[in-house]
């Protein structure tokens, strides 16, 4: 199992975009065939931070994952919404129970 932790830090003008744009990617991203998981949270303490945490059956998805429509789409607006690049940790792992 591939686990990605996508660290955003938006704009906090931008931050009503953000949030619809990433709805309808979250939407399309959970249909796609090797996806687990894919879940946007707001960080409590940290105004404007947000961290996409994603699990995916293997590298092949995450690789099919980054060619799509929807994921291409999202990223071409991603410029307009963020205040810092993205930070991005990726891990491998399985369940444990």
């Amino acid at each position: 199992m591939i686990i990605i932790h996508a660290h955003l830090s938006v704009k906090p003008d931008q931050e009503q975009a953000f949030l619809a744009a990433a709805k309808e990617l979250v939407a399309a991203t959970r249909q796609e065939e090797g996806n687990i998981s894919y879940t946007l949270v707001k960080h409590t303490e940290q105004e404007h931070q947000y961290i996409m945490v994603e699990q995916w059956k293997d590298e092949a998805a995450t690789q099919a994952h980054n060619a799509s429509a929807h994921f291409q789409g999202f990223v071409q607006q991603a410029a307009a919404f963020m205040a810092a690049p993205m930070n991005v940790e990726v891990f491998t792992g399985e369940k444990v129970n």
